[in-house]
């Protein structure tokens, strides 16, 4: 009979979301290739992806495509950014477009998107929340670190809602936590950019150029070392940076997205990023700098 219970638990939940992201709709999913293949499939319509999204989508549209259906793909040019031409000459009802790549952080205005499209845009919101987007999705394994399902928000009836029972009520939760939660920050930028650049000189360059990324987030290269080797070394002094989406962590897989870009594998194992999210003292910047320069120094003489 515990099936009978009252849900007002979760009902007070949807009336957080829908007052924090303005949706009235929620469902959840599977968030991997099968469960935004079951997405695809449901909405019915034509579809474009960005090659910039997580590796689920872009291997979902393949897995698409193969079952004989047409995708529309948008590429990254060199900069980085995504390629909005194709939505010119292309009629499409949903597009997979973020406001920012996956890895490197660079920014998509939705704004500018709707100006060549009139498709639904569906987007990530779990590092970067645009209003603009008419469904997002959140990954609750890069939010919270568990293996839970994605959580879906929306308004029309492009998709049909889930029946309580089939709704995992524990990834809602996790989820609006972790955004409720979620801070950045984007004061640091700037002043770890500028002691980078004195303190690495020419053996600093960037992939992407840092006034396009997100605030909060840092995209650059070092010449001559692997960014793996880096990354372990650097752990070890509890300084934490990745070089490959978080789908691929483990996997010692380069970063898909700078590939896209035009870069061999070899060079895209050069990638590190960097997030702020607390706030650091001039002091600590420069320890944090002087380590990662010493430990570069080590790496690039031993190899």
């Amino acid at each position: 009979m515990s099936a009978l219970v009252e849900n007002s638990a979760f009902e007070t939940l949807l009336e957080a979301y829908k007052n924090k992201f303005g949706f009235k709709k929620l469902k959840t999913f599977a968030l991997s290739k099968e469960g935004f293949l079951g997405l695809f499939l449901e909405l019915k319509g034509k579809i474009a992806i960005s090659v910039g999204e997580t590796q689920s989508v872009v291997d979902a549209g393949k897995l698409y495509e193969s079952l004989g259906f047409e995708v529309v793909w948008l590429t990254l040019n060199q900069e980085g950014k995504v390629n909005l031409s194709a939505l010119k000459n292309s009629t499409i009802d949903f597009l997979f477009l973020s406001s920012y790549v996956m890895d490197t952080f660079v920014r998509t205005s939705l704004e500018e998107v709707k100006q060549f499209t009139s498709a639904k845009i569906i987007s990530n919101g779990s590092a970067h929340f645009d209003a603009m987007s008419d469904m997002v999705y959140f990954d609750n394994y890069k939010l919270t670190g568990f293996n839970t399902n994605g959580v879906l928000l929306f308004n029309d009836d492009s998709l049909n809602l889930l029946p309580i029972g089939q709704i995992d009520t524990i990834a809602c939760k996790l989820c609006f936590d972790a955004m409720v939660n979620q801070h950045f920050n984007e004061t640091l930028k700037e002043q770890f950019l500028e002691k980078l650049k004195k303190q690495f000189h020419d053996d600093l360059y960037f992939f992407v150029q840092p006034n396009t990324t997100l605030p909060y987030s840092l995209h650059f290269g070092l010449k001559g070392i692997k960014a793996r080797e880096l990354i372990r070394t650097l752990a070890l002094s509890q300084i934490y940076i990745t070089n490959g989406e978080g789908c691929s962590l483990g996997l010692s897989k380069p970063s898909r997205i700078i590939q896209e870009m035009g870069y061999d594998e070899t060079t895209s194992r050069n990638a590190i990023s960097l997030s702020f999210v607390d706030e650091l003292q001039e002091d600590a910047i420069n320890n944090v700098v002087k380590t990662m320069f010493l430990k570069y120094k080590q790496l690039k003489s031993f190899s």
